[in-house]
């Protein structure tokens, strides 16, 4: 393995996680082409796309589980890896796609024995075990085995965990996959408040609305390329048109999808897509095509939706609509 990585600068302010034309090839298929990106102190990096985009490969190089093929990392003030593996994962926290909690141990043992890894006594660490269970909003189930808990609770106790070593870097893969619409939203609330703590987060996604909830920024990346990279609201501006107008058609009835998007009210819009049955007109000029559909296809005949342009549309835009089977 070589490193392309140059040396950074002693005068500019250094990135917390620094990754430089990474590459990656599993046969021959490529899961990384020369991605690059960075991680500043007290931001959160979305890292956004579809199955099999090399998200999950990305990330594993920057814990130096996986080795680039040619590139480089660097992290937390000048250490490289996989060279300095040890010393930049004592400064990590890491929460996987899967929790791989202890059945065995309950909430309090879990962060006792985890925090042995990283150097505590059960004496030293003691004192942390109560603030760290109170931030999950797990206080009441100290005691209780995780095969107790539902998959909100154990999310949360897998974030407290990677906090036990008080890290700079948050590493989390697709935190919030198989929750309820409250644990998600407790969920968020905790990692906001890391952030306003100062914490920096590297964070995997599908859900949309995550993305734009917490990321400062955000990296888009398909077939192991980075497609666009920016704060979502500025990326949806520059990509999209700013409304959105969604029509279900009516197999049929003469208001079917291909009806619909090649009807005079189309020419209104700057983009068309249809899916399914459902014609999704992107335009700067909603309510004149709203009022140019009703005309031809007759009042209340249409079931329409209006709305913002929104990060789910960029990234269908950027990727495709078509389904990836792919991990």
């Amino acid at each position: 393995m070589r490193s392309d990585l140059p040396p950074s600068s002693p005068t500019a302010a250094a990135p917390l996680l620094r990754a430089r034309h990474l590459h990656k090839r599993y046969g021959a298929s490529t899961v990384v082409d020369d991605l690059s990106f960075e991680i500043a102190p007290g931001e959160c990096l979305g890292v956004i796309g579809p199955n099999g985009a090399g998200k999950t490969t990305t990330l594993r190089m920057c814990l130096g589980l996986t080795a680039p093929d040619s590139g480089g990392i660097e992290a937390l003030g000048g250490l490289r890896m996989p060279q300095d593996a040890r010393a930049i994962k004592a400064q990590l926290g890491v929460v996987a796609q899967y929790d791989a909690l202890d059945p065995d141990f309950s909430c309090a043992e879990n962060l006792v024995v985890y925090a042995r890894y990283f150097g505590f006594s059960r004496r030293a660490f003691a004192p942390r075990i109560a603030p760290l269970l109170d931030f999950a909003a797990l206080a009441h189930k100290a005691d209780a085995k995780p095969g107790e808990l539902s998959g909100g609770m154990r999310r949360r106790l897998s974030l407290a965990r990677a906090l036990v070593n008080d890290p700079k870097l948050l590493i989390l893969d697709e935190p919030t996959t198989g929750l309820d619409p409250q644990a998600r939203h407790l969920m968020w609330e905790r990692l906001q408040t890391l952030l306003q703590q100062g914490k920096s987060i590297l964070l995997t996604t599908h859900f949309m609305d995550e993305a734009e909830r917490l990321c400062s920024r955000l990296l888009v990346i398909d077939h192991g390329r980075k497609i666009a990279e920016g704060r979502p609201r500025e990326l949806i501006a520059q990509h999209l048109e700013p409304e959105v107008v969604e029509v279900f058609g009516q197999a049929g009835e003469g208001a079917d999808a291909p009806s619909l998007a090649n009807s005079p009210a189309a020419r209104l819009a700057a983009r068309v897509e249809v899916s399914g049955e459902t014609v999704f007109f992107y335009t700067h000029q909603a309510r004149a095509l709203l009022d140019a559909l009703e005309s031809q296809f007759g009042p209340g005949r249409l079931r329409t939706f209006h709305r913002p342009a929104n990060l789910e549309d960029l990234f269908l835009k950027l990727t495709g609509r078509q389904i990836r089977e792919g991990g």
